[in-house]
């Protein structure tokens, strides 16, 4: 019960980022440091073996064993909507993950798993949107905790629509986002984040603020990206702390001087790999999401081996 709690009280925001982040926080890509094309899993066809890489925190590239068998949690559906299906291309092996959201029957589902923190770390996915893919509600979502054990690993989960303290909670997700129905589905990527310092919302409410990179082309369906973001965490109570996304290999966002959290007991140490829906932004009857490739490093991941 506690895990259904906590998953359906932080789905209730989704698109409604009606803050954008672009005056506070400038897009720094185009001069950013930051490594881009090949990291460290250019070595490692189709991810075959990354979890043996030092950098590697946690790997699934969904060949082996049952569905979700590696992760810590099944989402509030219990994987009634998740299956594993073959990917058809050799970046993706054999297998990789199908989310089934159908309005009316469920909502999506997905997969979460608490990590030991690092700090930057790096969470890099391979997705693919089926043609019949509306606008998402909500997507991979990396969560700050004030523990890995108890009620501890819980407290970044939940809080919809309210301000966190800034010893609570922190998330950031790298979602598409439709422009309130301007982009056409699913979007484009952007950055929806929960932190103490994030502005209110034209209805008074703390809803998530967007880090949006333009210009940017629109996601394209039935086609597999590599997608890649990057969270560095801020001295506590310091505007220094960071975050970043890269698509096939190329940065599009970053984004310095976010003060994330004010305690050191507070970490990015979960991360929720879903595709969720509601028939708020959602009006196609079925919506399927492909998952592949999933990895959480201290270091830049890129683009898998080619076999």
């Amino acid at each position: 019960m506690k895990r259904f709690l906590a998953c359906a009280l932080l789905m209730v925001g989704g698109m409604a980022a009606t803050v954008a982040a672009a005056e506070r926080f400038p897009n720094l890509a185009a001069q950013s440091p930051l490594p881009r094309g090949n990291g460290l899993a250019a070595k490692f066809k189709a991810d075959a073996g990354i979890a043996a890489h030092p950098a590697v925190l946690f790997a699934d590239n969904f060949e082996e064993g049952e569905l979700g068998a590696r992760w810590d949690e099944k989402g509030a559906g219990k994987g009634k909507a998740l299956s594993l299906v073959a990917p058809h291309d050799p970046r993706c092996g054999q297998r990789c993950l199908k989310v089934e959201a159908r309005l009316g029957e469920n909502q999506g589902d997905g997969l979460t798993q608490w990590y030991t923190p690092a700090d930057p770390v790096f969470i890099r996915f391979y997705v693919k949107f089926d043609p019949n893919c509306d606008y998402v509600h909500h997507f991979v979502t990396l969560r700050a905790n004030r523990g890995l054990r108890g009620a501890d690993r819980w407290s970044g989960f939940g809080g919809a629509g309210l301000k966190p303290r800034g010893d609570e909670r922190f998330s950031t997700a790298l979602e598409p986002w439709g422009n309130w129905g301007k982009w056409p589905p699913p979007g484009k990527w952007n950055f929806y984040s929960y932190w103490h310092e994030m502005e209110v919302s034209r209805d008074g409410k703390y809803w998530g603020n967007s880090f949006q990179a333009e210009p940017q082309d629109n996601i394209p369906k039935n086609r597999w990206i590599c997608a890649e973001f990057m969270l560095k965490h801020n001295t506590p109570g310091q505007p220094d702390g960071e975050q970043a996304f890269w698509i096939d290999g190329k940065l599009l966002g970053h984004w310095k001087g976010i003060n994330w959290r004010t305690s050191a007991t507070l970490q990015a140490n979960a991360l929720t790999l879903e595709s969720y829906v509601t028939d708020r932004w959602t009006k196609n009857p079925t919506n399927t999401v492909y998952f592949d490739n999933l990895v959480i490093a201290r270091e830049y991941i890129g683009p898998a081996g080619v076999p």
